[in-house]
């Protein structure tokens, strides 16, 4: 296809990046403003590469991002689908995503950071580095801790690969703040800061329903009004991690209903095998919480 005479949006479509687009929608419920910044992003590297096709040559654009926000809010998932975006528009080879958190990064002697930062730079040339909890790098209290040996050769790959490898901080906003704030070199070459807010609790239902029917499994009608409660409650507890808690609380709500099954003296109906029920739900030790009792 001509690039100079076809449409931005036949090359959208032709080069495959709606289609991603489009399983972002699918596999993340709200999130609209994140969305749209990607799409925003999709959009600059397409007009980058028709500017190029016509002699309009200029800096690439800078493609290394921060996203933060709270657990469960669906970091990782954008993150991949953004390494398919870079892929189908040429930005980088594979397309692929390595996502690594201090542990994979920094060693704990003399002359370990250097070699273990290297390898992870190399296994994600052509992709995106995905670095998760990115402020553990960064410890100026210890002297002798290693992280910022890290930061400098992830500084210079960032600059030296811009071609080939795009790398996302990730983490808590206010401590990605910090640490932009502590490291301006690493704050001057990343330029696209996406925050990702909390899920409602009408977007925790609909994610939960999306889990259950993804695993052959469905509400009763007093499940789903159990559930919607279970949220409330949940949501104003510690270490809330949206979709990640939603997961985990569907797995042990499974782990009672199998119990449930097991012990009928009948055999199970195919209904009864996919169907949660409220009690299903009320084991669970948040109805124990304070504001349970308090009806809050």
């Amino acid at each position: 296809m001509d690039m100079a005479v076809a449409s931005p949006q036949a090359l959208f479509e032709a080069s495959g990046v709606k289609d991603v687009l489009d399983r972002l929608d699918s596999e993340l419920i709200g999130l609209t403003p994140v969305k749209s910044r990607i799409r925003d992003i999709a959009a600059l590297l397409l007009v980058d590469k028709l500017r190029t096709e016509q002699g309009l040559q200029s800096q690439p654009p800078s493609l290394h991002m921060s996203f933060t926000g709270n657990p469960g809010t669906g970091k990782t998932t954008v993150a991949m689908r953004m390494a398919e975006v870079l892929k189908q528009l040429g930005y980088v080879r594979k397309g692929h995503l390595v996502a690594v958190t201090r542990d994979d990064l920094v060693g704990q002697f003399i002359g370990h950071t250097a070699p273990k930062t290297k390898e992870v730079v190399k296994k994600a040339m052509g992709g995106v580095l995905f670095i998760d909890e990115a402020y553990y790098l960064y410890k100026p209290e210890n002297e002798r801790d290693y992280g910022q040996e890290s930061i400098e050769i992830l500084l210079q790959a960032m600059e030296n690969h811009r071609d080939d490898l795009v790398v996302i901080l990730a983490g808590y906003k206010n401590r990605m703040d910090t640490f932009f704030g502590s490291n301006p070199g690493m704050a001057s070459r990343v330029a696209h800061h996406i925050d990702f807010p909390d899920y409602s609790e009408a977007e925790l239902m609909q994610i939960a329903q999306l889990m259950l029917r993804a695993l052959n499994y469905d509400f009763d009608a007093s499940a789903a009004a159990a559930f919607a409660r279970y949220i409330t409650l949940r949501r104003q507890q510690p270490h809330f991690a949206n979709a990640r808690s939603i997961r985990n609380a569907l797995d042990r709500m499974r782990l009672r209903h199998a119990t449930r099954v097991v012990r009928a003296d009948s055999a199970p109906t195919r209904e009864q095998l996919r169907t949660l029920q409220a009690e299903d739900i009320a084991g669970s030790r948040v109805f124990d919480s304070p504001a349970a009792a308090s009806g809050g």
